[in-house]
């Protein structure tokens, strides 16, 4: 089954509703503000920066942003209007924020118009991403700062050893939910081709046991597709599901993502 992110705006409507709750649900998960705090870290903001939020979807990571920088000015931008409804209305009370809907593989701006870009679990879900990076390499100041933050999704896992059935959920999750699960790999040489120059590169992570929610979606999801493509029955499905939860009360559950973030820089001076 084919990545729904990377088609997001043809999804069904209810489609788009619901994963605008996950993308929702997710932002609000501790560890997942905590390695947004931690890349954040690495950049050098101006006074006033201006800030393109290329893949926004609901606008998590552009209402941080224009929480963090008041005298700046932050735009997210992303093809779902179902997602940008919901960013507008989450993010009604920054003045310094706005959202557009469009493709980061041509950008509706003129040629260096930002100071910084941001690629927030979105190159992941583009096909062709090379694209996306020379748009953000275009409407970037020279000087200005590229962020990019995504998962490691081939390392995703629900399972407690060999032949664990709830791994088919995870895998089945991450083929329809992300389009490139080795974007992270690939990532360094696709910035430099870009030509920006790598300032910082780190490894995150998220891990859940006792309280998962976030790793839930995913065993759901996962359990949800394997069933819709005909390769369990339903009855399975919701088995696999009870599974996920009978571990948390047996004290058993794990699930894991690996995420890596890489910042960079466009050169003031090209030669």
């Amino acid at each position: 089954m084919a990545d729904v992110y990377a088609t997001i705006a043809d999804a069904d409507y209810a489609v788009q509703e619901r994963l605008a709750e996950v993308l929702e649900r997710r932002s609000a998960d501790v560890q997942q503000r905590e390695m947004l705090s931690a890349y954040l870290a690495d950049i050098d903001f101006s006074d006033a920066p201006i800030v393109l939020d290329i893949g926004c979807g609901t606008g998590s990571v552009s209402r941080e942003l224009a929480r963090r920088l008041p005298a700046g000015r932050v735009t997210g931008i992303d093809p779902s209007p179902v997602f940008l409804t919901a960013a507008r209305r989450h993010g009604a009370k920054y003045a310094n924020l706005e959202f557009i809907e469009g493709d980061g593989r041509t950008l509706p701006y003129g040629d260096e118009s930002f100071d910084a870009a941001f690629f927030h679990t979105t190159l992941s879900h583009v096909p062709c991403p090379e694209s996306a990076l020379q748009e953000a390499f275009r409407v970037l100041r020279p000087g200005g700062t590229l962020a990019v933050f995504d998962g490691n999704y081939t390392t995703t896992t629900l399972a407690n050893g060999e032949f664990d059935p709830l791994q088919a959920c995870a895998d089945a999750a991450m083929a329809a939910l992300v389009h490139d699960r080795w974007l992270i790999q690939r990532l360094p040489g696709l910035i430099r081709e870009a030509g920006f120059t790598i300032v910082t590169q780190r490894s995150h992570g998220i891990v859940e046991a006792c309280e998962p929610d976030y790793m839930f979606t995913i065993a759901d999801r996962g359990a949800d597709v394997l069933a819709a493509d005909g390769r369990i029955g339903v009855a399975l499905a919701q088995a696999l599901k009870d599974e996920a939860r009978r571990r948390v009360t047996a004290g058993c559950f794990f699930g894991s993502i690996a995420y890596g973030s890489l910042v960079a820089r466009k050169q003031e001076f090209m030669i």
